[in-house]
């Protein structure tokens, strides 16, 4: 798909199959997030695939944001292998890992497997219920599958605010 059109047609999906993603297509997506760039190229992302009923159940225990997709990717960064910015308020972790997980879920996108972004829930509670390594920070979640039928974007999906209320010349 040309890029152009995997931007404008994903959307967030809320009503999933129970189609499991296959793996050629899951590996695609998993290798587009190790792909991403990261700073100095410490990539200290962690992608958890949760696809057992077990941690499923884990995670519609904590968010109702799962929407029945059959596959969730759980995104983490080692905080420990971060890069601290100057002045030392700042460090590469979140943004890493946010640019991960926009990869792959714009990797999903062009194999036409649905998404969501997903960051209603607590991450330590998560990390916690996933019994995570203490050391990782739990970022977001990544709902995978196919749209349930019926299923479509929000109705105000295509709303945006045009791009000189977004973008200032300096």
């Amino acid at each position: 798909m040309e890029f152009q059109n995997v931007i404008e047609s994903r959307y967030s999906c809320k009503q999933y199959s129970p189609r499991q993603v296959e793996e050629e297509k899951l590996s695609a997506i998993l290798r587009a997030g190790r792909l991403a760039p990261t700073a100095k190229n410490l990539q200290e992302q962690h992608v958890y695939v949760v696809r057992s009923a077990e941690g499923l159940a884990k995670i519609d225990a904590l968010t109702p944001c799962r929407y029945g997709a059959p596959t969730v990717l759980v995104v983490a960064f080692d905080r420990n292998e971060v890069f601290t910015y100057p002045g030392g308020k700042r460090d590469s972790g979140v943004e890493d890992a946010s640019i991960v997980a926009t990869h792959m879920l714009l990797a999903a996108a062009d194999a036409g497997v649905d998404s969501c972004w997903v960051n209603f829930f607590d991450p330590e509670q998560l990390a916690s219920a996933l019994e995570l390594p203490e050391h990782e920070d739990v970022l977001m979640l990544l709902d995978l599958g196919y749209a349930a039928e019926g299923a479509g974007p929000l109705p105000n999906h295509g709303s945006r605010k045009a791009l000189e209320e977004t973008v200032t010349y300096l």
